[in-house]
């Protein structure tokens, strides 16, 4: 499957999506330092710019369009001012999704968008023909000691069989319960998240006790992954002499736990096996 990827960062999605065994044929970017990255890591993939001035029409054909717009409108974290902010940039995506008809399109958004916004987005899938689904998945569900939750939509394009006039009556399929599999069960995922809050802990303690912690290659036949993380990607907040310090931080911040987008990539090219 191709996939072309919005707001690419430094292409956390868009490696999950390769692990998995798509393909990546355009990205959108234009975070500078997030740009280089990009280039030295997929030099052949052409970036088209802001999204905001890409006329798709022009653009090559994708299975999958994926992406995480702007979170600052929704996030706790800021003042949450939604479709008033600047940078709410979800019209755009869904510009893409009405223009190139990808068979799947990839959302990703902070938690807090489900409380600020969402509904505005799964109507306007339904209106350009897409149903969603939706989950919350921490990043210590797929082994990491830190929970990075984040809400992520699958949106399907319905059958041929539904015409344009349908779609502007049909509702997004949803539920009460969990619309797609989620990596393991609640009860699972809250004991894994409080051992990921512990180990983190250990290993600040060894850190402040001048241990070193265990590799991030450490095998560990209780995680999810079969591998333990010993802690984040290893840039202090207050460390010295790393080059761009404040740059990769930044990016470490905006980007998607490739181990997530991997699973959730396997999910999407299952279900388009059995359509």
């Amino acid at each position: 499957m191709k996939f072309g990827s919005l707001f690419s960062g430094i292409g956390g999605i868009d490696l999950g999506l390769e692990r998995a065994g798509m393909t990546c044929i355009w990205q959108s970017e234009i975070e500078p330092y997030a740009c280089q990255v990009l280039s030295k890591h997929w030099p052949d993939i052409p970036n088209l710019g802001d999204i905001r001035d890409i006329d798709w029409t022009t653009v090559e054909r994708a299975d999958v369009v994926a992406g995480g717009y702007p979170c600052q409108p929704f996030s706790y974290a800021g003042i949450r001012r939604g479709e008033h902010d600047p940078r709410h940039l979800w019209p755009m995506f869904a510009e893409c999704l009405r223009v190139v008809r990808p068979r799947y399109a990839l959302l990703e958004n902070v938690s807090g968008h489900l409380s600020l916004g969402f509904g505005r987005v799964l109507g306007d899938l339904a209106e350009i023909g897409y149903d969603a689904r939706w989950d919350c998945i921490p990043a210590a569900a797929l082994g990491a000691p830190h929970l990075r939750d984040r809400v992520f939509v699958i949106a399907t394009r319905r059958t041929p069989m539904d015409t344009d006039s349908q779609s502007q009556s049909r509702q997004p399929k949803h539920g009460s319960t969990r619309p797609w599999p989620s990596p393991m069960g609640d009860s699972e995922r809250k004991r894994r998240e409080e051992r990921c809050r512990s180990n983190s802990a250990q290993v600040q303690a060894n850190n402040a006790g001048g241990t070193s912690p265990p590799s991030p290659s450490t095998r560990r036949s209780d995680s999810p992954c079969g591998l333990f993380w010993s802690s984040e990607p290893e840039v202090g907040r207050v460390a010295h002499g790393i080059p761009r310090r404040l740059d990769r931080l930044r990016a470490l911040g905006n980007a998607v736990v490739p181990q997530v987008a991997e699973h959730i990539a396997n999910i999407i090219m299952e279900a388009d096996n059995d359509r």
